[in-house]
């Protein structure tokens, strides 16, 4: 197992504290190696023959450092060295899990392909993001309805995904999807 990240600027820097931006700079390269404990490597350095499978993790990083989500929804682009770095591992049909936002980088890469993002309405309130799914669709994707706890498998393109922190639910349920996620990727891998 590695953990590779780009290296390049945040978007922004957020105070979670306070829940808002802050005028500091970092580089997601830097801050992953903090959270890594610096067992970490540039993303453009990754090789998917080295590796049997790829998962990237969620959080709004993805949405606004991976690709332009956050700002440009369904009309994003990917970071350069993700998209390349899916598309390897696609057509070397090695497994590619997704956790979270991250769906919305398969949905944008490979038109067609099935992601789940939880909801695609607003069940209980539990899924405030819901519309995500509706863009997933507009992409020309299929969401695939799936509760927190559950993935869903793409076994055509090897893609499984779970919804994750998509969903306001209590950690022990965003923890059980994403163990579903990693045992669906280990499976196909």
């Amino acid at each position: 197992v590695k953990i590779f990240a780009p290296n390049i600027e945040q978007r922004d820097v957020v105070n979670h504290l306070k829940g808002s931006p802050t005028e500091e700079k970092r580089n997601v390269l830097v801050e992953s190696a903090r959270l890594a404990r610096g067992n970490i490597q540039d993303l453009a350095e990754l090789k998917a023959s080295e590796f049997d499978a790829v998962i990237f993790p969620g959080g709004f990083g993805v949405a606004k450092n991976l690709c332009s989500w956050a700002v440009d929804g369904k009309n994003c682009t990917v970071n350069e060295h993700v998209n390349a770095t899916l598309q390897a591992f696609h057509s070397a049909k090695k497994p590619i899990g997704l956790c979270c936002i991250s769906p919305v980088l398969a949905a944008k890469v490979f038109p067609g392909c099935e992601v789940t993002v939880g909801q695609d309405k607003n069940v209980d309130g539990r899924f405030p993001d819901s519309e995500t799914a509706s863009a997933i669709a507009e992409l020309g994707c299929k969401h695939i309805c799936k509760n927190v706890n559950e993935s869903h498998v793409d076994k055509a393109n090897k893609i499984v995904t779970t919804c994750a922190f998509m969903c306001k639910a209590p950690l022990h349920e965003i923890f059980d999807g994403i163990g579903t996620m990693v045992q669906e990727v280990l499976k196909l891998a």
